[in-house]
């Protein structure tokens, strides 16, 4: 048995779990939430016990990670190393790597790549560093997975100098999660990755699709920052790169403001004006909510003609795969998005389709292209890298 921490440190949350690298099996896990605020909390939960544990008012990630050194001590467990996710590599990180003092200056440096995510992330490290001082750190990017990505899929139609010295370029998202289902994919098939062209749709409140050809990542619809491409909970997408100065003049936001609202306030709550909760706007729109219904119109359409669009660049695919909470549990969304397919031969078994939720991996297609969904275990992967690394260092 390998048990590893698997962290994933945001702005105000702090999931985490130990996690067998070998199994994949969790024997803890839980979310350090609503970090900085009055109602700070952990839940947790270990084997099928489910607890939650109050935080002082305001607690930040350091004390917050103290608490979830004490919760894994109480486990009896025997750590070999700490994985963290971090969601932006750059250029500079196309693996997964031991962190040090070098590592942590270099991630300063793609601040502004994920202004959202990697300060919280080396946040996170430092604090965890002291919870776990004995143990090896490692970080794992989401970034990493679609290095194999060729110039024309990143490169943007911008001046070249701005790629040369700043790096600003298509780097991808979620990979983590593309990695472990498209090798699922793979092993459901009967097939060596390297011989698998596949479509892998991760639909959560992030929202991503990529194409992989041979078993390596082609494309993807996450670009500079995880605000490109599809539609998600609360992020926009794509949209006319015009709009922001539009906005600025027609409304006088700053530069924050209309990041705020591309991020936070637009996607599927923005459409509906109800929710980012895919499951709520479904039973709103059986109810009759015209906005919640519009949203989810558009959720789906944007992502069939992603898939579309992916099928040029794959190849002869072998299968289409949909994961992350939505993807694993939306028959609606599935059906509506193959549906839109329907006249390329893709089309839902309706009776697999409603079977496959909850955890169910299977294949939902009532035609010959393989249609799989499968959950995503984006801890396991990190775990078996922060295993494998922290063997090399040694």
């Amino acid at each position: 048995m390998h048990q590893i921490i698997v962290l994933n440190c945001g702005s105000s949350s702090i999931k985490f779990a130990i996690m067998d690298a070998d199994s994949g099996e969790a024997s803890l896990t839980g979310v350090a939430e609503n970090l900085g605020n009055s109602d700070a909390r952990i839940k947790y939960k270990t084997g099928q016990q489910s607890e939650v544990m109050p935080l002082p008012e305001y607690a930040e990630h350091k004390l917050a990670l103290a608490s979830i050194q004490a919760l894994i001590s109480e486990q009896n467990s025997a750590p070999l190393a700490v994985g963290h996710r971090v969601v932006h590599g750059g250029e500079t990180f196309t693996q997964s790597v031991l962190i040090d003092d070098e590592v942590k200056h270099a991630l300063k440096a793609t601040f502004h790549m994920a202004p959202l995510h990697n300060p919280a992330a080396l946040q996170g490290i430092e604090s965890a560093q002291e919870a776990f001082p004995d143990l090896p750190h490692v970080a794992v990017f989401d970034t990493a997975f679609f290095q194999t990505m060729p110039k024309h899929a990143y490169l943007y139609a911008l001046p070249k100098a701005l790629y040369e010295e700043h790096g600003i370029r298509r780097y991808g998202f979620h990979g983590s999660s593309h990695y472990f289902v498209s090798h699922e994919a793979a092993r459901y098939l009967g097939k060596p990755i390297e011989q698998c062209n596949l479509i892998t749709a991760h639909l959560g409140n992030g929202c991503s699709i990529a194409a992989i050809r041979q078993g390596q990542a082609v494309d993807t619809s996450l670009g500079f920052t995880p605000l490109e491409g599809l539609v998600m909970g609360t992020r926009c997408g794509d949209i006319c790169p015009s709009l922001p100065g539009v906005l600025s003049e027609l409304l006088g936001y700053n530069t924050k403001r209309i990041s705020e609202m591309l991020n936070r306030e637009s996607g599927l709550l923005g459409i509906s004006g109800l929710s980012n909760d895919c499951r709520t706007l479904e039973e709103a729109a059986e109810s009759g909510n015209e906005d919640a219904a519009l949203a989810l119109h558009i959720f789906c359409y944007r992502l069939a003609k992603y898939i579309g669009s992916y099928m040029v660049v794959t190849g002869p695919l072998d299968a289409i795969v949909f994961t992350g909470g939505i993807g694993e549990n939306s028959s609606w969304i599935r059906e509506t998005v193959i549906g839109m397919l329907e006249h390329l031969g893709h089309k839902v078994d309706p009776e697999k389709n409603l079977a496959a939720r909850f955890g169910k991996a299977g294949n939902i297609a009532a035609t010959a292209l393989p249609i799989w969904v499968i959950p995503t275990n984006e801890e396991w992967v990190i775990a078996r890298d922060a295993l494998n690394i922290s063997k090399q260092s040694n």
